[in-house]
């Protein structure tokens, strides 16, 4: 009889560690897919050390621009912060938080962009290969429509999704540097034909002033 009891016992300890490690798991998988805000971040110093990174970020960013958040799956986020250029950093900030960081700053102008869930760019430096890989990765994954560019802040200006996208479509600081770089290469090239030539103005200017020297 107490043998039997122990086996009852027994089998209804281990249903229990069955059920909760299955309550567990299934908690698990919910705050994975859908993001939960239980723990640090949900406290106040964990939203005050949240805020206090975004105003870093904004320190050192040229332009901020922004997308929809929502279903966005974890292959695909990661494939995206991977498709950035360096010095890009993307972090989904809930609207209170990135209302508290702009205020007193040149990006006061991003408060109309909060409605809804946003994933925000901070761009570092390069901004048209930021915003072009950003384009490239929604159309290869199939996001164009649903997940356009909403809006950013330059400069404390506004602009709109063409306005950031016609940004995304200028120079690159890389692209300018070798523009310049081809044109002062140019230039003592430009120069030299322009003495030789024996027709031109300066060479005669130059010819006439050698002579007076003498």
């Amino acid at each position: 009889m107490m043998t039997r009891s122990v086996i009852f016992l027994a089998l209804g300890l281990a249903s229990i560690d069955a059920f909760q490690g299955q309550n567990i798991v299934q908690r698990h998988q919910t705050t994975q897919l859908f993001g939960g805000s239980s723990g640090y971040a949900s406290t106040l110093p964990g939203k005050i050390d949240k805020t206090d990174k975004v105003k870093v970020l904004l320190e050192t960013s040229e332009m901020i621009f922004t997308v929809p958040a929502d279903s966005l799956t974890v292959a695909e986020s990661q494939s995206l912060r991977q498709s950035m250029p360096e010095g890009t950093t993307i972090s989904v900030v809930k609207n209170t938080l990135m209302n508290r960081a702009v205020q007193g700053t040149d990006y006061e102008a991003a408060t109309s962009l909060l409605k809804g869930s946003n994933m925000w760019f901070f761009v570092e430096e390069d901004i048209g290969a930021s915003i072009k890989a950003f384009n490239a990765f929604a159309k290869e994954a199939g996001k164009i429509e649903t997940h356009e560019i909403l809006g950013g802040v330059m400069e404390g200006v506004e602009y709109d999704s063409k306005g950031v996208t016609a940004i995304g479509k200028l120079p690159s600081k890389q692209e300018l540097y070798a523009k310049i770089a081809g044109t002062i290469k140019a230039v003592p090239t430009k120069v030299a034909k322009v003495i030789k030539a024996p027709n031109s103005k300066l060479a005669r200017a130059i010819k006439l002033a050698g002579e007076s020297s003498e």
